[in-house]
């Protein structure tokens, strides 16, 4: 419809018009303003830094490679490694075999030397592995009947029951490669075969896996008994997948066990039922709501602190950000040299550390990530510098981060668990191997020494 003409309009429907047409501006005013905020926000989000593993939690297995796909030359070139004294290798103290070997002539004269006196001049050793092929035994039980009219068979040889025909190494073999080097079922069928000629099927390791969950469990049992009586315990937590579901990976590290625990759920509950009641003096952890109240005491890692301290630097925090980094690192070198240290001179360092963290947080903010971290900084005092008070305690949860790796190496292999005896059990091997660990013995030898001990599995195809 064709509007009218002006002169045509009265007086009112100009005025109406003229109230239309501003509501009109006023709207388009109001969107451009919050259009202009929009973008002001987006400009804040790209200004800000990236998270890296260098300030923030983020593994370092998301960080962008040098380079980022556009080739070698803007890759970060590498510091030229420094160079060192050569160092040979040191000859074996009881060498299985020693061949001496003499001249008989000169090699520049051609002159015979076999009769005359000869020194040694040079000593080097040849190794190598013989060929591996497994040692089978079969066993034949003889008996009869007995005069009573029943019958009667020998006892089989010690650790040679009828069950399974994989005797300990073979299963401590399987058990090692799996998940101490993550490798697959299928893969370790066929280093078996081509290794030591020996077929093993996919069902048969397991069921030899199977078989050993008895005395895992049993063993798991001891650790979690020695655990709970510890005074100061670190903890950390990681994600697994059991059947395609998330699960959660929990490791307790004390300075005489280890433990992990895999549930469904990465609440606290978890931690308390591990517990079973016991309230150790203090509990090392990050700052996850999960981890504390655990204990009397908390320690938090500092270095998931100062990860957050980097990253309010590179925001553009100039005034509480690096001092609090600079606190942080003198005083985790005090704790380096702990041992070296008076019981007066660790306290006096303590209230000192206490002095400089108070005055830090009275600092006026001078950016938003400095306030932040500084309110941060303020619901968690009283947690940075208990390692300073007790030796036993350390600065960070390095020991459980260390502990815990290891799975997350055989999740991103793996992909995760295809059953919950699965996930049980290499919780366990982690349990045992990392408790042997703390007592100086390696991971086949812990898991040779509970094999030798545990009742026979299942027979095995």
């Amino acid at each position: 419809m064709t509007p009218p003409f002006r002169y045509r309009l009265s007086e009112r429907e100009k005025d109406a018009l003229l109230t239309e047409q501003a509501a009109l501006i006023d709207r388009l005013l109001a969107r451009v303003q919050a259009l202009g905020a929009r973008v002001a926000e987006l400009e804040a989000l790209l200004a800000k830094p990236k998270k890296t593993s260098r300030n923030s939690h983020t593994p370092p297995s998301q960080d962008q490679k040098p380079g980022g796909g556009a080739g070698k030359s803007e890759a970060k070139a590498r510091k030229p490694r420094p160079s060192r004294p050569g160092v040979t290798r040191r000859l074996s103290d009881a060498p299985d075999e020693t061949v001496q070997r003499f001249a008989a002539t000169c090699p520049h004269c051609a002159a015979d030397v076999s009769g005359a006196r000869q020194y040694r001049r040079r000593c080097y050793e040849h190794i190598d592995i013989p060929p591996i092929r497994p040692q089978v035994t079969r066993i034949e039980l003889y008996g009869g009947r007995c005069r009573c009219g029943k019958r009667y068979c020998a006892a089989p040889p010690e650790g040679m029951a009828p069950g399974t025909p994989f005797g300990t190494r073979v299963r401590t073999l399987l058990l090692y490669w799996h998940h101490s080097h993550h490798v697959g079922f299928a893969r370790l069928a066929q280093m078996m075969a081509e290794l030591f000629g020996l077929k093993i099927s996919e069902g048969a390791i397991a069921n030899a896996f199977r078989g050993a969950e008895a005395s895992m469990a049993a063993e798991c049992a001891a650790i979690k008994e020695t655990l709970t009586a510890a005074l100061v315990i670190a903890s950390d937590e990681t994600t697994t997948r059991i059947n395609g579901a998330t699960h959660w990976q929990w490791v307790f590290v004390s300075t005489k066990a280890v433990l992990h625990q895999i549930a469904p759920s990465r609440g606290k509950a978890v931690a308390q039922d591990v517990l079973g009641g016991h309230r150790p003096g203090v509990w090392v952890s990050d700052r996850y709501a999960g981890q504390q109240d655990l204990a009397e005491t908390h320690q938090v890692c500092l270095a998931h602190v100062l990860r957050d301290v980097q990253y309010a630097i590179d925001c553009g925090d100039t005034v509480f950000a690096p001092r609090l980094r600079e606190v942080l690192r003198w005083a985790i070198r005090i704790g380096r040299r702990r041992e070296t240290l008076k019981d007066t001179t660790l306290r006096h360092y303590h209230a000192c550390a206490e002095r400089r963290l108070d005055a830090l947080v009275t600092l006026p903010p001078a950016h938003p990530a400095g306030r932040d971290l500084q309110t941060a900084v303020k619901a968690w005092r009283g947690k940075f510098f208990v390692f300073l008070q007790d030796r036993e305690v350390p600065s960070t949860n390095n020991v459980s981060e260390r502990e815990i790796r290891s799975s997350v190496i055989f999740r991103k292999v793996t992909g995760g668990f295809r059953s919950e005896w699965g996930a049980r059990i290499h919780a366990g091997y982690r349990s045992i191997t990392g408790t042997a660990k703390l007592h100086g013995k390696t991971a086949l030898e812990a898991i040779g020494q509970l094999l030798i001990a545990a009742p026979e599995p299942a027979p095995a195809t």
